[in-house]
């Protein structure tokens, strides 16, 4: 199993199939995949850690005032991205390629996919060409923007109860 370093980073942690480092210049950990993984393919199981009824900054939605910590520890370094590769499967607990990942690619999700309504918003900066800026959670975003992302079920349950009531 190779180690991938740069001057930009340090190896915090390894995982087999993943390593946590930390950027240099501000110390964000970040998780990059230490193998490939093809589109569907999947990257790990997950579990709760621990569930609560509000939400925190490392916590993941799974249901109305359901808010689980993941385990293993080292996804909760998964980092948001406009454009991810990743995506967290809160129904079957796996964590799951979008596309193609190689060795050395730093992983990431799309927040919003979990999360309806987050407690820490952000600016995001991920330099995606569809790069939303703010982060807020998936009942902030428009239906336009909803068609080009996957989302837990949880997430889609959401939608679906949002677009009827726009019906209704």
């Amino acid at each position: 199993m190779a180690i991938f370093t740069t001057p930009d980073y340090r190896i915090i942690s390894n995982h087999g199939i993943a390593e946590m480092r930390q950027k240099v210049s501000n110390e964000q950990n970040a998780l990059f995949a230490l193998q490939s993984f093809q589109p569907g393919e999947v990257i790990a199981e997950f579990w709760a850690g621990t569930i609560a009824a509000e939400p925190t900054y490392l916590t993941v939605q799974v249901d109305v005032g359901k808010h689980i910590t993941l385990q293993p520890e080292f996804l909760q370094y998964i980092n948001h991205s406009c454009d991810p590769n990743v995506f967290f499967d809160t129904t079957l607990m796996q964590l799951v390629a979008l596309r193609e990942l190689r060795a050395g690619d730093e992983m990431t999700f799309f927040y919003p996919s979990t999360e309806w309504k987050m407690t820490q918003s952000f600016n995001c900066y991920c330099g995606s060409s569809n790069c939303l800026g703010d982060i807020r959670g998936a009942s902030y975003l428009s239906d336009d923007v909803t068609k080009q992302y996957r989302f837990t079920d949880f997430i889609q349950q959401q939608l679906a109860k949002r677009a009827a009531r726009k019906v209704a």
